[in-house]
C-alpha cells in the first residue's frame, strides 16, 4: 500500500522580536519530490504571528498541492498546542491566526501536528531566515 502523508516542516522568525516576520518550509511528497517555500511576510509581528502564518501558509500550500495527509512539525510548543485537537489556552491577541489555521486543518482528511526541538528543524528554520 502506497503512503499518501506528506510530511512538512515549517518555521517562522521576527527580527528583532517583535519585528520584520519571515516563514519558511519544506516539505517530502509521497512520491519522494521535495518542495520548500521561504517568505518575506509584509509588516511587522513576534515570533509567535510568524510560526503560526507558516503553518497558515504551508497548509494552504500543500492543499494546492493535492496533499490530504499531512504530519506537520514546527519548533515552536505554542504553535503545537493551539493546532492540537484538544481545545489549547486561548491567546487573545493571536486568537483569529491560530482560529484560522486551525480551519485549515478540516480541509485535509488527516493532519498531525508535532512539536520537535529546534535542531531538528533546521531546513525550515534557515528557510524562514531568508538563508535556504
Amino acid at each position: 500500500m502506497q503512503s499518501s502523508l506528506w510530511t512538512v516542516h515549517v518555521d517562522g522568525s521576527a527580527l528583532p522580536n517583535p519585528g520584520r516576520m519571515r516563514i519558511g518550509g519544506a516539505a517530502l511528497a509521497p512520491n519522494g519530490q521535495s518542495h520548500s517555500f521561504s517568505v518575506a511576510l509584509p509588516g511587522t509581528g513576534c515570533n509567535n504571528e510568524a510560526e503560526a502564518r507558516a503553518a497558515i501558509h504551508a497548509l494552504h500550500w500543500l492543499q494546492q498541492l493535492g496533499a490530504r495527509e499531512v504530519l506537520l512539525y514546527t519548533d515552536n510548543s505554542i504553535l503545537a498546542e493551539q493546532l492540537a485537537r484538544a481545545p489549547a489556552k486561548p491567546i487573545a491577541r493571536l486568537a483569529d491566526i491560530y482560529d484560522k489555521a486551525r480551519a485549515l486543518l478540516a480541509g485535509f482528511d488527516r493532519v498531525q501536528v508535532q512539536w520537535i526541538p529546534r535542531h531538528r528543524n533546521t531546513v525550515a528554520d534557515s528557510l524562514a531566515r531568508g538563508d535556504g
